[in-house]
């Protein structure tokens, strides 16, 4: 997701909308989630699973502003959202105790397939796909907190010390081992040109709004969250991890990348002790903002 400076100077006023648009539920619920699903919470169920739909308003207004409007994708964007809660709202109820059941699975699943496999990119401006993602986010953060209120997700983003503590010492423990395993198998050579100052502190940011955040919630704050209550804290964080690498196969790949699953699965390890310390996401994503940031500057083909 490397927006061109040239690209977002060009977009028109409507496209800023929606990217706000579209990060709005993130930071409203990652800064005062309690106080807003309590407020949505005295709503009538109808309204609450109804108000699902503004997390795909950013479709409408993209759609309009490039032309791009079609019919089924504005269908497909303004169900989906108001499907999910309802099938979670349905979960809440089935399964009081939130130790997960089929309903999460499927829904994760699709969430996940329809990112990894870019099931909905053909309906966004080749550069404005990441807002698509996005839009998968708030549906998801919409229907897991705000409707299933699952537990121990630790989505804040009011970030303590003891989050950078955390996230660092995970990064200072995975460093080292995806260092000389990834320069021994090929998957990473040096970059002899060092980066400016202002160049980490973009990749950083980046990396950690648009890719650490959305994954970490997907990865650690629901399914790691999920399985570690049926499966346990060590067991739960290795499937979790072997799903997150197995979700790179096909990354900068048309067939199977080995070394990229590889290597990602020894991240998640990492990614998800820096979550389960005290369930937190913001800690995770500092594990792989960082990790990631590390990677592009001064590793990465």
């Amino acid at each position: 997701m490397n927006l061109a400076l040239d690209t977002v100077r060009n977009w028109p006023i409507p496209v800023f909308v929606a990217l706000f648009w579209s990060l709005a539920p993130v930071l409203g619920l990652g800064l005062a989630g309690r106080s807003i699903i309590r407020a949505i919470d005295r709503l009538p169920v109808p309204l609450r699973l109804l108000l699902a739909c503004l997390c795909s308003v950013p479709y409408l207004i993209v759609a309009l502003s490039f032309s791009s409007f079609r019919w089924q994708w504005c269908a497909l964007y303004f169900v989906l959202p108001p499907l999910i809660a309802l099938l979670l709202w349905r979960a809440s109820f089935k399964d009081s105790q939130q130790r997960g059941s089929w309903i999460d699975a499927i829904i994760l699943l699709c969430l996940g397939l329809a990112v990894d496999l870019r099931w909905f990119e053909p309906a966004w401006p080749r550069s404005l796909t990441f807002v698509g993602k996005l839009v998968l986010v708030d549906a998801g953060l919409y229907g897991f907190l705000v409707i299933r209120q699952l537990s121990n997700v630790g989505f804040d983003l009011r970030i303590r010390w003891r989050d950078l503590l955390i996230g660092l010492r995970e990064t200072a423990f995975f460093a080292p081992i995806a260092i000389g395993l990834g320069l021994a198998i090929g998957f990473l050579k040096w970059h002899s040109a060092l980066p400016r100052f202002s160049e980490i502190g973009f990749a950083w940011i980046y990396t950690f709004i648009f890719i650490a955040i959305p994954e970490e919630l997907y990865f650690r704050g629901w399914i790691q969250n999920l399985l570690e209550r049926r499966l346990g804290r060590l067991p739960s964080l290795l499937v979790t991890a072997a799903i997150f690498g197995l979700a790179h196969f096909n990354k900068r790949t048309m067939l199977f990348n080995a070394p990229y699953v590889l290597l990602a699965a020894l991240a998640g390890i990492f990614y998800g002790r820096a979550w389960r310390q005290d369930h937190r996401v913001a800690a995770s994503a500092i594990t792989h903002a960082t990790t990631d940031a590390i990677w592009s500057l001064w590793f990465r083909h």
